[in-house]
């Protein structure tokens, strides 16, 4: 029988503090899923629930079980950082011990060389904003311009968004690509450049998701992905995983649009896909519910997952594992829009496996161990 391991990452799906949050900017109250199950008068989600994710905190609405059916427990972040590109290079077997630089407002020099390459002749914004709200406040001057809309948040990230009706996509992306260049040429130590399509239905600016694209920095060093890709191992990428690695490592991969996708894409793969690793990124916790602080949206979101991972986990080959973390948190509880410096759950599911405590992991490099002591292990 084929042996693969699943991994399911939830974007931003903290679970409590890291003793040094406070050096980040945030407090050592934030637990982005503790806090928002409470706030949210707790959590349906059975299939985690059996899985055993009570018994790592005590989440409203979820029980602990005597009987859990993975082994459990959480993970600190070694990495410098909170982003999402740190949190799967470590989870992917990387420490960063400087974090990527954030801004509020992009250099002249930067922003005048990338007018000069790119020959847009102007952009609008380079502040700081919420990428739906920039695009509201933009999109006239930008449709009668066509200058591309520059913009930050709290992460690390140059963020472009125009709009696709009077930019072509194929543009759009050219300058993102340039504009990875220029950061790259420089000591600006920006994790990420993401290119932002939108349209406009019915006089209101909508983003387009599934064309959504990041251009990162590329990794220092192999990951595991790479071992499993010198060893003759296959890794399907599902969502933004092959952006965050650069297709470093990666076989194959597909990008989605939302989580539902997302999770219908895994589903097919378990059922279909001989991978030896399945590595799925569900975003929409983090950039449509974390940063936009919306709790009952981010409960929702993670009840959805919930009721996908029976059909999942009914779907696994005997010697399947699945692995269900994170990669940092976004409390909906906390204020402002940034990620919080967090503990992420782990939960590890197979149908032979020895489920139980497995307590505080020092590292998310605990994933990569995992994964290659999974896959290499002698029949």
């Amino acid at each position: 029988m084929k042996t693969r391991v699943i991994l399911i990452v939830i974007d931003s799906m903290g679970i409590g503090a890291m003793p040094d949050a406070e050096e980040y900017g945030d407090s050592l109250k934030c637990n982005t899923l503790c806090n928002l199950a409470r706030a949210n008068g707790g959590l349906n989600v059975p299939n985690l629930e059996k899985l055993g994710l009570g018994n790592i905190r005590t989440i409203t609405g979820v029980n602990k079980t005597r009987t859990p059916l993975a082994k459990y427990g959480v993970m600190k972040m070694k990495s410098k950082g909170k982003d999402t590109t740190t949190g799967h290079w470590e989870l992917a077997g990387i420490v960063l011990d400087k974090p990527f630089k954030t801004y509020k407002k992009f250099p002249d020099a930067l922003i005048n060389e990338f007018i000069i390459r790119t020959k847009c002749q102007n952009i609008l914004g380079n502040i700081p904003a919420s990428g739906t709200k920039i695009i509201e406040d933009y999109n006239t001057v930008h449709t009668n311009s066509k200058f591309p809309i520059v913009y930050t948040s709290a992460d690390s990230v140059f963020q472009i968004a125009a709009n696709i009706d009077v930019v072509p996509l194929e543009k759009l992306y050219n300058w993102c690509e340039i504009a990875r260049e220029l950061l790259d040429e420089g000591d600006y130590r920006v994790s990420r450049v993401i290119a932002r399509p939108y349209h406009v239905v019915n006089g209101k600016p909508v983003r387009l998701g599934k064309y959504r694209h990041d251009y990162s920095v590329k990794p220092p060093r192999g990951t595991i992905l790479n071992v499993l890709e010198q060893n003759g191992m296959v890794t399907y990428g599902i969502g933004k995983i092959n952006d965050i690695f650069v297709g470093s490592g990666i076989t194959k991969f597909t990008p989605t649009g939302s989580n539902i996708e997302g999770l219908d894409i895994t589903l097919d793969a378990v059922r279909n896909d001989n991978s030896d690793l399945i590595f799925t990124n569900l975003v929409d916790t983090d950039m449509l519910y974390g940063h936009r602080r919306d709790v009952a949206g981010y409960a929702k979101a993670i009840e959805t997952i919930d009721k996908a991972l029976y059909n999942i986990v009914n779907a696994m080959y005997d010697e399947d594992l699945l692995i269900i973390t994170a990669d940092h948190g976004c409390d909906p509880t906390y204020k402002g829009t940034d990620h919080t410096r967090e503990m992420v759950p782990l939960l590890m599911y197979a149908r032979n496996i020895k489920p139980g405590n497995i307590g505080i992991k020092e590292s998310y490099t605990y994933v990569a161990k995992v994964i290659k002591k999974w896959l290499f292990k002698k029949p």
